[in-house]
Formats: structure tokens, C-alpha cells, sequence
């Protein structure tokens, strides 16, 4: 049996979620394919549970810090058990979710593992699927073989799915996923030693950023090791032991494998299809989203380009409107908001400072360093970091880093003023809000070199 569509979309995820229902806005007849849950990586194994764990360990320091407050409290007490079950909860209602917004868009939900089967053909297992349009939106997976033994190990998948905090734990990796956990589980009780193989956490992110988080993480209890990966991880009597070269053996109670992802296009049949793929297993994709293939395209973590969910979704999105709404655009991806949510979290938008001297840019650079107001009152340590970076040239700022209180949601409404070409004169002209941390953005006056 044949079905007969105009686009099918292998993932239900984020990505393909959205461009299935804006092609079904448009008035196309669209199928998605998916094996597993419907919501993706994001939703049920990813950012909505990672951040709801962040706010768990959020509470802990609201809870010390209300006594300098005034606040009398007892000892409180985390359970991640009653927070496993809530969070379980709360994706299988995204998910369906997910299911009604699908079924309200015409979208048929085909269960099961699709795969290409000819041009314009997708087989689901007995079932054979055809369109003109094929799009791959399956997503990534964390890497399990980057050391000897660690496809023992849990990657944030399982740790998403603990019902006990671990006493000791080994993180191994310096990404967004091994600093957002190492900095969670240190503060809900574990004892954590993060192990990377770079001088500083968070390759790619500005230099300033990379150096105050690695300050924050061990403010936060967390041992870093950098310039050292196990060599080798091996499972003893209920515990994990990393070779760390020269005869030395640490043992833990549990270790987390942060060490990438890789993008999902094993058995999909690509190769069989003429849909190029790169040796990381990458698909490769123009500036249009086309893949090698004659009507086969690809958005978000599959291409391994911006590996972050509103990517994903603004080029199926792109693609949609493209294909059908007639109005051809492509993604701009010169300036992508990105966050990472330790504790303190972080945030930027636009090159790091390294980065943009390295294409040749002349450039005025602003920072500041201080302790908010809600840290000065109780005594405490924990900072707050921001930097400008503007074009010496043209007055453009080009962008913006922040570690502290709230900086996804400050950095976030100053993409937007980046996005519209604001200049330093800008900043400068608009009125601060006071007392906030967001109006040091507009009061930077001299730059720092």
C-alpha cells in the first residue's frame, strides 16, 4: 500500500514538528514519521526537563539565601524522586501536547521507523509512504564511544531519570550538557569532578565567559580537571573507575557521559539515496537546506551546524514557506542567541571577542564586573559579568555576553536591538531601568581596550 503526500518528514521533534504544521498551513498534505515519543529531544530528554532540574537546584540556593533575608527555615531537604515523577509528568503532557497540535494541523502521525526507499519513497516497515518533498529532521544522540568503556556510563538521557541524587559523580566533558549538570548536581548534593580536555570549560564561548564559569563551577564545590580525559572507564562492584593515565585510578559512584552528540542518520538509507554524509555523520545541506538528493532536505541537529532547538525550528519553518507559501527565504544563522543554564547562567549573542578579531575586526570592547544587589545585601560571592563588543568602525555592536542572574532573558530582548543594527549610540541614548543588572548594558560609556 501507497500513501501519497507532499512532503514527509522523518522526526517529530521540535524542527519537524514545526515544519510539518507550517506546511500543513500552507495547504500541503504532510506526513511525520517518528519511532519514538512525539516532542523530540528537546522536550522530553533535553532543554524543557534540563532546565526544570535547574530550577530544582535553583530553590536550594533561594532557600540560603532567604535567611539573609530574614527568612527562618528549616534544613530542607532535596528528593529527586518526587522531581523525577513530576518531571515525567509534565513531558507526557507536552507530548500530547505535541499529538493535539499535530492532529489540529491535518498532520498524519505515521509510528514507526522510516527510512528512504527511492526517490520521493519512505518505508515504515510494511508501509511505503511518497512525496515529492522528503525532509530529515532526526535529530542527534549522544556519542557513546569517545573512551574505552563509557558506553557504560549514563549521558543526560539517563540522568534526566534518576530517583537519587549520586554521592560522588564524574562528568567527563566541558560542553553546554557537562556544565550545566556538573553545576546542577553539585549544588543538590553530589560531589562532582568535571574532566576536559581543554585549558577552560565551553569551547567556542568568549573568553571572559569561559573563565567565570570555570570560577563559578568551583565556587559551586565542583573539581575541575582541565587538560585530563579517562583513558579508559571500567564498572566494578556497582562503581565506576577512570584510568587517568600513569597508574592512576579514581573511582565514582556514577559518571556522566557529556563528551558530544552525533547526528542520527544510521539505517535511514541515505547513502542508497545519493544524500551526502560527513564523516561526523553529518548531512551536508546548501544554503537552502537541499541535501545531494533531488527533493530531500534536512534542518537542525542532523546537519550539525547550529545544534539548537529554535534553529531547527526556524529553517522548517523556512523550508515550509518555501516549498509552499511561495515566499523562498533562507535562515540567518550570523546571529544565533544561545544559553547555557548553570548557576550562575550564561548567555551571548554574536561572536566571541577571539572570534571576531580573527575576521579582522577593529573593535571597541566594553565590560564590567560586579556583585548585584541581591548578592551584596546577604554577603554574597557570586558575580556578574557582562561585555560589549562594537564595531570600531561603524558604531555596531556586534555582541553581547552576560554570566549572571537572568541572562538568557536580558540577552534574549537584546538580540533583538542586535538583529536591528543598534549602534553603541543606541545604548548609550536609551534610559536605564533602575535598580537593575540589564541597565549596565546602556550605561557602559568607556571601553576596556
Amino acid at each position: 500500500m501507497t500513501d501519497s503526500y507532499d512532503l514527509i518528514t522523518l522526526g517529530a521533534g521540535s524542527g519537524g514538528v514545526a515544519a510539518s504544521r507550517r506546511a500543513a498551513l500552507h495547504g500541503a498534505r504532510v506526513a511525520i514519521v517518528e519511532a519514538g515519543r512525539v516532542g523530540g529531544t528537546c522536550v522530553l530528554r533535553g532543554c524543557v526537563p534540563k532546565k526544570l532540574l535547574m530550577y530544582a537546584a535553583q530553590f536550594g540556593d533561594a532557600l540560603g539565601q532567604a535567611r539573609g533575608y530574614g527568612w527562618s527555615l528549616g534544613e530542607p531537604r532535596f528528593e529527586m524522586a518526587r522531581w523525577a515523577a513530576a518531571k515525567a509528568a509534565e513531558t507526557a503532557r507536552l507530548e500530547g501536547v505535541y499529538r493535539q497540535m499535530l492532529a489540529a494541523s491535518g498532520v498524519t502521525l505515521v509510528e514507526g521507523w522510516g527510512r528512504l526507499d527511492g526517490p520521493g519513497r519512505v518505508r515504515v516497515g510494511e508501509r511505503v509512504l511518497q512525496a515529492p518533498h522528503v525532509l530529515l529532521a532526526t535529530g542527534s544522540a549522544p556519542v557513546r564511544d569517545s573512551v574505552p568503556g563509557i558506553e557504560h556510563c549514563a549521558t543526560s538521557n539517563e540522568l534526566l531519570d534518576l530517583d537519587r541524587i549520586p554521592p560522588t559523580v564524574a562528568v567527563i566533558g566541558a560542553g553546554y550538557i557537562a556544565v550545566e549538570f556538573a553545576s546542577m548536581l553539585a549544588r543538590l548534593g553530589s560531589k562532582v569532578a568535571l574532566y576536559f580536555r581543554g585549558a577552560q570549560p565551553l569551547r567556542g564561548f568568549d573568553e571572559m565567559l569561559r573563565t567565570a564559569a570555570a570560577a563559578e563551577l568551583q565556587a559551586a564545590g565542583v573539581e575541575l580537571h582541565p587538560g585530563l580525559v579517562p583513558q579508559r572507564v571500567r564498572r566494578l562492584e556497582g562503581r565506576f573507575l577512570l584510568e587517568l593515565g600513569d597508574e592512576r585510578v579514581r573511582g565514582f559512584d556514577w559518571v556522566l557521559n557529556a563528551t558530544g552528540r552525533r547526528p542520527n542518520t544510521e539505517g535511514l538509507g541515505l547513502e542508497a539515496a545519493g544524500v551526502r554524509v560527513g564523516a561526523d555523520g553529518a548531512v551536508a545541506i546548501d544554503a537552502a537546506l537541499h541535501t545531494t538528493a533531488r527533493g530531500v532536505y534536512a534542518i537542525g541537529d542532523v546537519t550539525n551546524r547550529r545544534n539548537l532547538t529554535p534553529v531547527a525550528i526556524a529553517e522548517g519553518r523556512a523550508l515550509a514557506d518555501s516549498l509552499f507559501g511561495g515566499t523562498p527565504r533562507e535562515v540567518d544563522l550570523s546571529r544565533v542567541p544561545s544559553a547555557v543554564f548553570m548557576l550562575p547562567p550564561i548567555a551571548s549573542v554574536g561572536p566571541a571577542e577571539a572570534q571576531a578579531r580573527a575576521e579582522g575586526r577593529t573593535l571597541k570592547v566594553f565590560e564590567t564586573d560586579f556583585r548585584p544587589m541581591k548578592q551584596a545585601f546577604i554577603g554574597g560571592a557570586e558575580r556578574t559579568r557582562i561585555k560589549l563588543l562594537v564595531d570600531a568602525v561603524s558604531d555596531r555592536v556586534l555582541a553581547v555576553h552576560m554570566i549572571g542572574a537572568d541572562a538568557p532573558e536580558i540577552v534574549q530582548s537584546l538580540a533583538v536591538a542586535l538583529s536591528a543594527g543598534a549602534t553603541k549610540a543606541d545604548f548609550d541614548r536609551t534610559l536605564a531601568m533602575h535598580p537593575t543588572a540589564a541597565e549596565e548594558f546602556v550605561l557602559l560609556r568607556e571601553p576596556v581596550r
